[in-house]
């Protein structure tokens, strides 16, 4: 997710520049009334304020999504006004501070408004900003009325001032907001024992750590994790599990989510989940994400969980029913997924593998198109295959479960829509059936299966032309190996040129060659 230069990330999502104005022209009109009404609110009766209140706690996700647009919109202008200051485009600078002065006075009357508590701490954040931007506006006001450029250039470094101390003041405002909003859902979750208050509460606390990374520290310090597997671990809320353990997924993307994970014995929690039968499938489907995000080999932090390979095997054995038992693509993709894994997590995940049969399995899976239905899904199981695929005992699970056969289709994996995730999904299979291949073809019958199903042919053409490898360089080096291994249990199979260009020179030749090889060539 992009992030703000706040101490809090936010993302906006991409639409089309005419919904985006459409969406924004509530926040414009409500900024242009406040510049007519010199930000004064007007007083209402106090029967109709306590309405307003009653029917706001129905609506904190809406708030929260308000908030923290009304947040972005603020930290762009405090951006370019930087930017234009640096240019000396004092009227800019001027119309733009106006604007930024209206913009707070709205955010904060309406999250006062819609907020039934705030700490004295926040009222005095809310006037240190307020007094802040009040003699931004009038400071930038004097540098119009002054033609100066040595005033002016003795003004600018007071204006800087001035601007990084409204940016800070307005970043410890937003921050101190979230946390007490996160502390707010924490408190309805842990205290209420309504099933309708703690699911409404759960779903605006997914809702907040999906704006990013520094969110779910929030949540995470505030002791979000400890009390969302106390949900878990009450059977009075099993209908809440699929929804909490898809916001825990969420918060342990973040160092101080896996950290409270440990301490609360998260860990065998999840096991539990997973060996239960009496779950639905899609809370298990729900728990197999969280293993899947705790266990990422992208995080550098997971060397603390030492409770994992406590409870590894009846994880993994679990994961694998999962996965034979899917009935649909979403629940395989995450089954497979944590299974993944958890193959770069601990080696001995791939001898469990495969005395639970699982390779015969995922390759079942992959010939159901309704289960096995995206490159997403088939990167998850190649991952697998050529994690295990280091194991002497795979080559012969491979040829009885016609993996060959499979590997030769992923090597021809293209993707339908030019999406660039699925289209970097796409490489990703190619590259890993290419470096399964490689590695399997030390056994003389696994490189005869491959040579006789023209794989030799298919390595070439993603070697020579780039498209059709979407010049992808991995993709290149694994298809130049697993090459390579091919032609030395059946070197008839290529004719001399490929030889002479891409085996018999040092793989980094041959990859410099194939990189400056032009399509006209091929």
């Amino acid at each position: 997710l992009p992030s703000l230069s706040l101490p809090c990330s936010m993302h906006l999502i991409q639409v089309d520049s005419v919904q985006r104005w459409m969406e924004d022209l509530k926040l414009m009109t409500d900024c242009e009334c406040m510049c007519i009404l010199q930000s004064k609110p007007i007083s209402i009766e106090k029967d109709e304020q306590n309405e307003l209140i009653l029917s706001s706690q129905y609506s904190t996700c809406d708030n929260l999504q308000l908030l923290l647009k009304r947040a972005w919109i603020i930290s762009t202008e405090l951006t370019r006004i930087a930017q234009k200051l640096e240019k000396n485009r004092w009227q800019r600078v001027h119309s733009m501070t106006v604007r930024v002065n209206c913009h707070v006075h709205s955010m904060i009357n309406e999250y006062n408004t819609s907020s039934r508590s705030s700490s004295e701490e926040m009222h005095q954040l809310e006037k240190l900003l307020i007094d802040k931007c009040s003699e931004f506006t009038a400071f930038t006001e004097r540098c119009l009325q002054t033609e100066d450029e040595e005033i002016l250039k003795s003004m600018k470094s007071c204006v800087n001032e001035t601007l990084t101390t409204v940016a800070q003041y307005f970043g410890q405002l937003i921050e101190l907001v979230l946390t007490q909003e996160a502390q707010n859902l924490l408190r309805q979750i842990e205290l209420s024992g309504s099933l309708y208050v703690t699911e409404s509460a759960i779903s605006s606390l997914f809702s907040l750590a999906q704006e990013g990374a520094h969110l779910c520290r929030i949540i995470a310090k505030e002791g979000g994790v400890v009390v969302l597997f106390k949900i878990c671990r009450q059977d009075c809320f099993r209908c809440l599990y699929p929804q909490t353990l898809r916001t825990l997924a969420s918060i342990c993307c973040v160092e101080e989510g896996m950290h409270q994970l440990e301490k609360v014995d998260g860990i065998l929690c999840l096991a539990d989940i997973l060996t239960d039968t009496s779950h639905s499938e899609a809370t298990h489907a729900e728990a197999a994400a969280v293993i899947a995000q705790i266990t990422s080999p992208h995080l550098t932090f997971t060397q603390h969980l030492s409770s994992f390979l406590e409870n590894m095997e009846e994880i993994v054995t679990a994961l694998v029913k999962l996965c034979q038992e899917a009935s649909s693509g979403e629940v395989f993709l995450l089954a497979s997924a944590a299974l993944a894994n958890i193959t770069f997590f601990d080696t001995m995940a791939c001898e469990i593998l495969l005395q639970l049969n699982a390779m015969k399995i995922l390759l079942a899976a992959c010939s159901d198109k309704h289960i096995v239905d995206t490159p997403y899904s088939r990167d998850q199981v190649v991952t697998i295959l050529a994690n295990m695929s280091v194991l002497d005992q795979c080559a012969s699970e491979i040829i009885q479960g016609n993996g060959v056969q499979l590997l030769m289709e992923m090597l021809f994996e293209k993707s339908s829509s030019g999406n660039p995730a699925e289209a970097a999904a796409c490489e990703r299979v190619q590259q890993k059936s290419a470096v399964t291949l490689a590695r399997l073809s030390r056994d003389p019958e696994v490189a005869e299966a491959a040579v006789k199903l023209s794989c030799i042919p298919r390595l070439i053409k993603l070697c020579r032309s780039p498209t059709e490898r979407n010049n992808s360089d991995s993709v290149l080096v694994a298809c130049l190996a697993a090459l390579r291994r091919l032609a030395v249990m059946s070197p008839d199979g290529l004719e001399d040129s490929d030889f002479q260009q891409l085996v018999k020179p040092r793989l980094v030749d041959s990859f410099l060659l194939c990189t400056n090889m032009e399509e006209s060539f091929v």
